[in-house]
């Protein structure tokens, strides 16, 4: 293990550079293909119907009990859909500005395979220091939520010059309802966010945005009914309206259902995309299924541990039961394990969702963006700034007490608050 590591630490930086970038490549385009073949079969598993089940290479037709299982889970379509979007032909209506048109698609992907690179899936333990976790990332930025959250938000552009570029009335409406919606959220799901990095960086300390830190800090153990005991828990649990903000804007940042108001079929054919075919339709949805990926491996380590196995249950413990400490390498993809079956849990939810929520209009996406969430991580984010002062200046019970008390106010008045009706 450490001849590999001191044989990669020698290789030129433009090496390690260009082996990293394949490497992103050659996860992430087989994982949205995988993906969209997934939901497909969610589809049609929540609708009571094989699904594909059809396709299959007549080689390996005569392969008993293999060969029908694997027809019938529908693995070699993933096959067929990638081998038909290569070689179809690709129209390009004269109508378009062929530029923009063009390099529209090759925008989607840009921020969907950069922001893994600041995403860290998995950890081990350091051989130098037994007791110290190194992750598994390809980039370790000390600004690592700030930089997913800033290249993330340039996937808006794509769509828009999607949009634009199509010279048609039903993708331009698309690109501006894009642009509309990821706007609103953004603010929210950057708010939401707020709260966990004011409680993971104490006081006087030096801070950090990294994503690796958010997990370190949910990897302690049972202390008894202790505070102690706090760096063991989920945020989840700990911070779940900032969670529950976080999702809903995640599905409105992906533009998924019921938040799909830039590709709705029943007012806008398809959207943005109601223009494109072949290779370029498909890396559009490449770049929205890498965007899920991503999007949900940020909420686990934010909210769900990361590769910590259950609350109170570090890594580091669980290497010492299974006696893995001194193998870095077995750690590593038990690791990576952990967090891949959390993040993929995620993506189930994604497509459940879909196929259960019915769309919502756009002027109740737009209001639920700006009147309701916004105000509510407003809200959250004064509430734990405030509950963290106290914890931290040890006000007493009095000062939770009124924070409740306060909070259940707030909560009451905006419930009950009548909203002013629309005049003509």
């Amino acid at each position: 293990m450490n001849a590999v590591i001191q044989f990669w630490s020698n290789l030129p930086v433009i090496v390690q550079t260009i082996v990293k970038g394949l490497a992103v490549i050659g996860v992430i385009f087989p994982i949205g293909g995988a993906c969209s073949l997934v939901e497909r079969k969610v589809s049609a598993w929540m609708q009571g119907r094989p699904g594909p089940s059809r396709a299959i290479p007549f080689w390996f037709a005569w392969v008993p009990v293999i060969g029908p299982f694997l027809q019938r889970l529908g693995v070699f379509h993933l096959m067929a859909d990638g081998g038909k979007m290569f070689f179809k032909e690709d129209p390009v209506p004269g109508h378009v500005n062929k530029f923009y048109f063009t390099i529209a698609p090759l925008v989607a992907m840009i921020p969907a395979l950069t922001t893994v690179t600041a995403v860290p899936f998995g950890a081990y333990l350091n051989d130098a220091q037994p007791q110290q976790l190194v992750p598994v990332v390809l980039a370790n930025l000390d600004i690592g939520i700030l930089a997913v959250f800033a290249v993330s938000s340039l996937g808006v552009y794509a769509l828009i010059l999607a949009g634009w570029a199509s010279n048609s009335k039903y993708p331009f409406l698309g690109g501006v309802r894009a642009s509309a919606q990821l706007i609103s959220y953004e603010l929210s799901m950057t708010l939401s966010v707020l709260p966990v990095f004011l409680w993971v960086n104490a006081p006087g300390g030096s801070g950090s945005l990294s994503l690796f830190n958010v997990v370190q800090a949910q990897s302690g153990t049972w202390h008894g009914f202790t505070t102690d005991s706090l760096g063991g828990v989920w945020y989840l649990f700990m911070m779940p309206v900032s969670a529950v903000v976080f999702l809903v804007s995640l599905f409105a940042e992906t533009n998924r259902l019921p938040f799909d108001m830039a590709e709705g079929e029943a007012d806008l054919v398809g959207g943005f995309h109601t223009e494109y075919g072949a290779l370029k339709w498909g890396l559009f949805f490449v770049a929205e299924y890498a965007h899920m990926l991503v999007g949900s491996g940020v909420f686990v380590l934010l909210f769900l541990g990361g590769w910590n196995p259950l609350p109170w249950l570090p890594l580091s413990t669980l290497a010492g039961w299974l006696h893995v400490t001194q193998l870095p390498l077995v750690l590593g993809v038990l690791s990576i394990a952990i967090f891949l079956g959390k993040t993929l849990f995620f993506i189930f939810v994604f497509m459940w969702v879909r196929w259960t929520v019915p769309r919502f209009r756009y002027d109740q996406v737009m209001k639920l963006g700006w009147q309701k969430l916004l105000p509510l991580a407003i809200g959250n984010l004064i509430v734990y700034a405030a509950g963290i002062a106290i914890h931290d200046l040890q006000l007493g019970w009095l000062a939770w007490l009124a924070l409740v008390a306060a909070s259940f106010a707030a909560a009451w008045f905006a419930l009950i608050l009548p909203e002013k009706k629309a005049t003509l």
